[in-house]
């Protein structure tokens, strides 16, 4: 009887902070960034209790009495049983890349009630629903990948499909979060220099948990965290210092220098590497998003941004495009991201000990990521709107005035932070901006507006730094799969030179996109390509709800799936139409080549999508109407009886 009241409060104060914020109490007052935080927190809490229970045991009916991939195929390279905490930290780290980030930033000048309600229900319908129905799909599969998944539920036609389509996609999306990280580090050497120790801060944590003292997580979690704050603390000396040269990096040099650690990543064994610096990142990223939200508490900021501005309809200084569809691909991983369903059928499924742990990893490390991407909301809205958009454009500032919103403290907060922020459009500076402003409101902090400015461009890195290196693995696993229909050996996961050569190829496909391109060529393809990947992870989530006789629940993935589908084909249209503009008014030859294949790489990825949907709708034709019979590759093994 306690718990269901202390439920039924939470839940009332969700739905009465979310009145607030919608403007239907007090409707003429500005709203303090508390109701948000407050709005997302219990609506979240709620939804992981009660959404995330039905999933769990009406819709998957996870059993932990079923052996995991990583407990019957355990390797030591890719299979390998991690405590739930452990592979929590690895997954999250992994999902949460640049999109909770620099999303909500982005998409911020059409208000914050569009995004913040995109957050809410996006996260829990459609995000964590995409998550966790991938991650018990692949639990249930070997830990096999999305693509193989396709393969083997809906056929070779739209299983080949699909798996072209989401290599074409993850290649993108792993240069469009790449080029966020080069932009953040370029000429930061405290930053680089934090990154780069994280590395053998991880190759000793996992050494120290699978060798030195197997199983004492709480030990190394200790030693890891201390460390990192040792890294963080000491890249403020890196400035000024003898070592300055060596990590002050050029673009140029910083996608050489991340390109050797994602092929570096994507070789050694996860447990070496990839887990233990994924585990300690996420140490700094929730660590520093509770803080930001102690410094909310402390603050109490007031809300400047209107709730909703006149570029919903179009002709925005930042998204040029309409809220529908520019919004829902501008905010892609703290609502949904397919990206996600990659390392759901990647890393995590080989790594995760019981069924019982699904909910808790799936579900729930999506509204954590949810909760961030609210809190670079909240910074983005409490800039007054007319720095806000002198900082993400290169509009003067009489220019920005002109639009109807006047800049104020652009100069003051430069003077703040040491750097000039006028004119620094990608989100990465404002948002920095955003979250020093509120980290230096909390008591005892104020002064150090510069460090904590710092400090935020070094975090943002490090929060994308983490899904390059597990998308890569990702991407190699993929790649083999594709590559032993034509030479067998590629598909065996324990042959060294498969995995070089793919890895190799891998890193060298998203090198060379950030090379050569622009936040302006990469990023919308990035959005388009990552939310038309959820589309198809979750057609096929429905397909294997049907086929196991679900089809009663079949609606919690068939309805997101419509709607992810519908608002990126209509994004597709517009982009590849903007690419083709571009491609004719270009200066030179070279960059209307440039624009004629983004155009073309966005209409590939468009029609293998639409060619997995059609064989997706004929098969589910075939299966309700009991005119094909049904064929699972699931591979169930119950634990044997004490």
């Amino acid at each position: 009887m306690v718990g269901k009241v202390v439920w039924l409060v939470i839940a009332c104060v969700a739905a009465v902070s979310l009145a607030v914020v919608a403007g239907i109490v007090n409707p003429g007052e500005k709203v303090n960034a508390l109701w948000l935080v407050t709005a997302a927190g219990c609506f979240y809490l709620v939804a992981y209790r009660f959404y995330g229970a039905f999933l769990a045991a009406r819709v998957l009916a996870l059993d932990p009495a079923l052996k995991t991939p990583a407990r019957r195929l355990a390797d030591g390279m890719d299979f390998h049983p991690t405590n739930r905490w452990v592979l929590f930290g690895h997954h999250f780290a992994a999902i949460a890349g640049a999109g909770p980030l620099i999303g909500p930033m982005l998409a911020a000048q059409f208000g914050y009630l569009p995004g913040f309600l995109w957050l809410l229900v996006g996260a829990v319908l459609v995000g964590a629903v995409h998550d966790m129905v991938i991650l018990a799909a692949s639990v249930r599969r070997n830990g096999r990948s999305l693509a193989r998944i396709a393969k083997d539920e809906i056929g070779p036609v739209g299983g080949l499909a699909a798996s072209l389509a989401i290599l074409f996609i993850l290649i993108v999306a792993l240069a469009g979060l790449g080029l966020a990280v080069v932009n953040s580090l370029a000429k930061s050497p405290w930053g680089t220099f934090t990154i780069f120790l994280s590395i053998p801060i991880a190759l000793f944590m996992g050494l120290y948990l699978y060798r030195l003292r197997p199983g004492r997580v709480g030990e190394v979690s200790a030693i890891g965290f201390a460390l990192l704050l040792g890294a963080v603390f000491a890249g403020h000396y890196i400035p000024g210092s003898a070592l300055e040269p060596f990590f002050n990096l050029s673009k140029g040099s910083l996608v050489l220098a991340m390109a050797g650690y994602g092929l570096v990543a994507s070789i050694l064994p996860v447990w070496m590497l990839l887990c233990p610096r994924d585990y300690i990142s996420t140490y700094m990223k929730i660590g520093t998003v509770l803080l930001l939200a102690v410094g909310v508490v402390c603050m109490a900021p007031t809300i400047q941004m209107p709730a909703v501005t006149r570029f919903v309809a179009g002709g925005g200084p930042i998204i040029p495009g309409k809220l529908f569809p520019f919004m829902f691909i501008t905010i892609a991983c703290g609502a949904v991201s397919g990206f996600h369903s990659l390392i759901s059928s990647g890393t995590t499924p080989k790594m995760i000990t019981s069924e019982r742990e699904i909910p808790m990893i799936g579900f729930g490390a999506m509204l954590v990521e949810g909760f961030v991407a609210v809190m670079a909301l909240v910074a983005a809205t409490i800039l007054v709107p007319g720095d806000y958009f002198a900082i993400n454009t290169k509009l003067s500032f009489d220019a920005v005035t002109a639009l109807g919103f006047p800049v104020e403290r652009v100069r003051e907060l430069s003077a703040m932070v040491g750097t000039d922020i006028a004119g620094r459009p990608g989100g990465a500076v404002s948002l920095a901006v955003g979250m020093a402003s509120i980290l230096s409101a909390i008591p005892g902090m104020r002064g150090l507006m510069p460090y904590w400015y710092n400090f935020a461009l070094m975090f943002e890195a490090l929060f994308i730094l983490t899904t390059v290196d597990t998308g890569t693995r990702v991407a190699r696993f993929l790649l083999q799969e594709l590559g032993s229909r034509i030479y067998k050996p590629l598909g065996q996961p324990r042959w060294l030179p498969g995995i070089i050569a793919t890895s190799l190829a891998v890193v060298a496909a998203w090198a060379y996109l950030i090379h050569s391109g622009n936040v302006s060529t990469i990023w919308p393809m990035f959005g388009v390509s990552n939310q038309l990947l959820a589309a198809i992870a979750l057609g096929i989530g429905t397909t294997i709800l049907i086929k196991s006789g679900k089809v009663r629940y079949a609606w919690t993935t068939f309805v997101p799936m419509v709607f992810m589908y519908l608002t990126t084909f209509a994004a597709s249209w517009t982009l590849t139409g903007s690419f083709l503009g571009k491609a004719a008014r270009a200066a030179t030859a070279g960059e209307a080549l440039t624009f004629r294949l983004n155009a073309a790489l966005v209409v590939v990825m468009a029609l293998l999508a639409i060619v997995s949907l059609l064989d997706m709708f004929y098969k589910w034709y075939g299966y309700l109407t009991a005119t094909r019979r049904i064929v699972t590759s699931e591979v169930l093994e119950y634990e044997e009886a004490a």
